[in-house]
């Protein structure tokens, strides 16, 4: 009966602890992205779509932060670039 007990108390708080790790693990990448992408809602949208891409594409752990660094250059690249060709569009 003891066993059962154990066995009926651990296997919730095992899982309990699974969950808490995936969901931190999960705000620490949100907060990665949005770190990056400063103060611009519209970077800091465009960085969440980076993040969700990232997820698809199953980028490493390890390999996020350079991945999102690079991508978040890529944003500043598009950025200027759509800047330049709005301003060369006739009005």
């Amino acid at each position: 009966m003891d066993y059962l007990i154990v066995a009926a108390v651990t296997v919730p708080a095992l899982a309990l602890h699974v969950v808490l790790y995936l969901l931190v693990r999960r705000w620490m990448d949100r907060d990665l992205a949005l770190s990056l992408a400063g103060e611009d809602s519209g970077k800091r949208a465009w960085m969440l779509e980076r993040l969700a891409q990232s997820r698809r594409e199953r980028v490493r752990r390890r390999d996020l932060p350079a991945w999102l660094e690079r991508e978040a250059a890529g944003y500043r690249a598009d950025a200027e670039t759509a800047g330049r060709t709005a301003s060369l569009s006739p009005s």
